[in-house]
């Protein structure tokens, strides 16, 4: 089972985007040089928080393999805050907020899962209908509106800062991915998400419950895309039904920079956070230098390809 974890492989990526952050951060403190500011590291990693979240569900269910992907985490932010913040305006209790944000997240995955696993939907097509669905209904339902009323008991987490980090990246993310991390690597759980992504009809035959897991990383899915928009909630304080746009995208890319495999079976969640830092300085970078967003959504994937690149050639000449 060491072998399908790859940790000389993990090792390249993190160097690699280790490498790559630098010379990024280089580069955009010869041009401007106060962009590097402390205000600049906490916005970073404010617009992190989301982010990682979201690629930790798509990593998950990446990793499982069965050309297991999820297009709809995007729209499960979005319908999980809307949804949350009805609730609370047609007589929850505000204390519950949190707790309605997450569940929907994970019921929304769970649906998703069920597609997959139950009706065999390839997980390309469900998970796009499900975008759809999710992201049609979360404006439907506001009529494209930001739903205000958030508890002003949430806020202070949310805005708070522990040095210049962001409290929600302190408390919530770091624990997570280490928890992700542990989990992975020295739990059964685990090890079946790698042997199914590695080979689905083996880890079957040796009685791994290859439908009842997938089944419940798209649940994690949801879920950790209810707990993102939990942290939109509690920074932006409103539910804004747009939140989760283009989110599935961009954690697709982060989740293949980080160096999982497309096909599973593959990876791990250090180099997914790496990646998703990366990302977010580059964007926060190129923002604020006025570059136009045409030009950032190409440069991005311009570098997802160059690094895709630059490891399969490593791997030939090692």
């Amino acid at each position: 089972m060491k072998s399908l974890l790859k940790p000389a492989a993990s090792s390249r990526i993190l160097l690699l985007l280790t490498v790559l952050w630098v010379i990024v951060t280089v580069f955009f403190a010869a041009l401007k040089p106060t962009m590097f500011s402390a205000s600049t590291v906490t916005t970073v990693l404010q617009f992190s928080t989301i982010l990682a979240l979201v690629s930790l569900g798509q990593c998950l269910v990446i990793l499982a393999g069965g050309a297991g992907i999820d297009l709809s985490v995007g729209g499960i932010v979005s319908l999980s805050v809307v949804l949350a913040m009805l609730a609370v305006k047609a007589g929850l209790p505000p204390v519950f907020l949190p707790v309605a944000c997450v569940v929907t997240g994970l019921l929304l995955g769970l649906v998703n899962g069920f597609l997959v696993t139950r009706l065999r939907i390839l997980p390309l097509i469900a998970t796009l209908g499900t975008l759809f669905v999710y992201s049609g209904l979360a404006l439907a339902l506001t009529g494209g509106a930001a739903q205000a009323g958030v508890p002003a008991w949430l806020l202070p987490w949310g805005r708070g800062m522990v040095f210049t980090l962001p409290m929600p990246f302190v408390t919530l993310v770091l624990p997570v991915f280490a928890i992700a991390a542990v989990l992975l690597l020295y739990s059964a759980w685990g090890r079946w998400l790698f042997a199914m992504g590695f080979n689905e009809r083996s880890a079957r035959l040796v009685g791994i419950p290859v439908d009842r897991a997938r089944l419940l990383v798209y649940g994690l899915s949801g879920f950790f895309g209810g707990v993102a928009g939990l942290v939109s909630l509690a920074w932006l304080g409103s539910a804004r039904p747009n939140i989760g746009q283009n989110l599935e995208l961009e954690s697709l890319t982060a989740v293949m920079l980080g160096g999982v495999a497309i096909t599973g079976g593959v990876g791990g969640v250090g180099g997914v956070i790496a990646a998703v830092i990366l990302l977010v300085t580059l964007k926060t970078g190129l923002l604020q230098l006025n570059v136009n967003t045409v030009w950032q959504v190409g440069i991005v994937g311009s570098l997802l390809i160059a690094v895709l690149l630059v490891d399969r050639l490593s791997k030939r000449w090692s």
